[in-house]
């Protein structure tokens, strides 16, 4: 029998490495297995429902997706403070620290629902995603974005599992949970293919409901056997460690606005000026090229609480070892990338069919701005994993503020190839900056703002 430890020498190194070589080793498949199903939910779901609803569907998604930003950064507050707590092998501070913020962002999402609801009858989401009421209803986008941000809000608290198996250097578990979540997802998207007829309501229930379906599962079972001792307890929620998670999760929470704005708002901007038809060739280019996003993730996941960990010990010379072997990573994602690039007029149509049409030169933007994201998520890990976020939530707000009033200018002046020469744009301002912060940090010559 092949030994693979042996074989991909898995066990070389200290306990650190060995553990986030074995974590990529099974991401590798996880996440490979979520790409695929990720490209044939997209090719499904065109089927069932059409080029433009498809669009009215990932534009809302979106939108309700900006609603993540209301956990004011302790999901991130949490994985770092867990970490550290693991790496104190402090257990009571870190059963503390979970029962805390599931008791938080249990008031904050039943607050939230409970005023999304009945908002969302004097919402004219029509007017919102640019779309006739002969296409799609008011009563049923209504209804739908109810369902949607219902589940996304279940999903909120439960998700709070995988960051905690993420905090303990165990992303590839977590990211088997979002696996079981896409199965399930994909079994039900089929299933309305096979049996009903075209609707938005039905797509957005099944969606909504098969992740949140795996993460309550997960829970119980996570809590009831190894995380039995940190399972969250209402004698453990202790609202001291309160400004210990929001000192550094409000700061995530800042750069979780900007990331929404910087990433999230291409949909609205483009039904906006062209329509959810163009939504839809943005929405086929931009999978396609996130799959580049996913293979860095696998690598790269392990690494945040690793680098938390590295810090607290004060192993400089593992992080800089760690971060020269990302960077050759990232150069051989650039040939990928090209290669992607070149094949795609050939790509897409075996994928989603003739009806959407996609430009070279969308393409190639498309292509340059997830490169670019990728670059930034090395030193974004890093810095996120020591907690050395002010530069970056400056950088953050900066690029955030601008990025929507040049897309909307450049849209309009350029054509929609505009819009994602404004994203690029955006993006390169960081791309240049947290190297030099990473130099500063990881060689002692860190003062001021670089340092905080």
């Amino acid at each position: 029998m092949i030994d693979f430890n042996k074989l991909l020498k898995l066990d070389a190194g200290n306990k650190r490495s060995v553990q986030a070589k074995k974590n990529i080793l099974a991401s590798v498949f996880i996440r490979g297995a979520n790409i695929v199903i990720g490209l044939l939910m997209v090719s499904l779901t065109i089927n069932y429902l059409d080029t433009v609803k498809y669009g009215i569907w990932v534009t809302l998604s979106s939108l309700i997706a900006w609603f993540s930003f209301f956990d004011i950064g302790f999901g991130n507050g949490l994985r770092n403070k867990f970490a550290e707590a693991l790496a104190q092998n402090n257990v009571a501070l870190a059963r503390k620290f979970v029962s805390t913020t599931y008791f938080i962002l249990s008031i904050i999402i039943i607050v939230l629902i409970g005023i999304f609801i009945p908002l969302s009858n004097y919402i004219d989401w029509n007017l919102i995603l640019n779309v006739s009421q002969t296409i799609v209803s008011s009563y049923e986008l209504k209804l739908l974005a109810i369902i949607i941000f219902s589940f996304f809000g279940l999903n909120f608290v439960f998700k709070l599992i995988t960051t905690i198996l993420i905090a303990d250097q165990r992303p590839a578990l977590a990211a088997f949970l979002t696996l079981l979540g896409n199965i399930l997802s994909l079994a039900f998207v089929f299933f309305l293919l096979k049996s009903t007829v075209s609707s938005l309501l039905y797509l957005g229930f099944v969606i909504s409901i098969a992740p949140v379906i795996i993460l309550i599962i997960s829970t119980f079972i996570f809590f009831s056997g190894t995380y039995k001792e940190y399972r969250p307890s209402y004698k453990s929620i202790d609202l001291k460690v309160i400004p210990s998670l929001f000192g550094l999760g409000i700061k995530f929470f800042i750069i979780q606005i900007a990331a929404i704005l910087l990433y999230q708002t291409n949909n609205i901007i483009i039904s906006q000026l062209y329509g959810p038809k163009e939504v839809t060739s943005f929405n086929i280019a931009f999978k396609y090229f996130s799959v580049l996003m996913m293979l860095f993730s696998i690598v790269i996941s392990p690494f945040w609480s690793a680098f938390t960990e590295a810090s607290v010990n004060n192993d400089n010379r593992w992080i800089r070892n760690i971060m020269k072997k990302l960077f050759k990573f990232w150069g051989v994602l650039v040939l990928v990338g090209l290669i992607m690039l070149f094949i795609s007029s050939w790509i897409y149509p075996l994928w989603v069919g003739e009806n959407v049409v996609i430009s070279f030169w969308m393409s190639i933007l498309v292509l340059i701005w997830t490169l670019i994201n990728t670059w930034n998520s090395i030193f974004s890990t890093f810095l996120n994993g020591i907690g050395k976020i002010k530069l970056q939530l400056f950088i953050g707000i900066f690029s955030a503020l601008l990025n929507i009033p040049l897309a909307i200018f450049l849209g309009k002046e350029i054509g929609l190839n505009g819009i994602f020469i404004a994203n690029i744009i955006v993006s390169l301002l960081g791309a240049f900056i947290y190297p030099i912060q990473y130099k500063k940090l990881i060689f002692n010559g860190a003062k001021g703002i670089w340092n905080a």
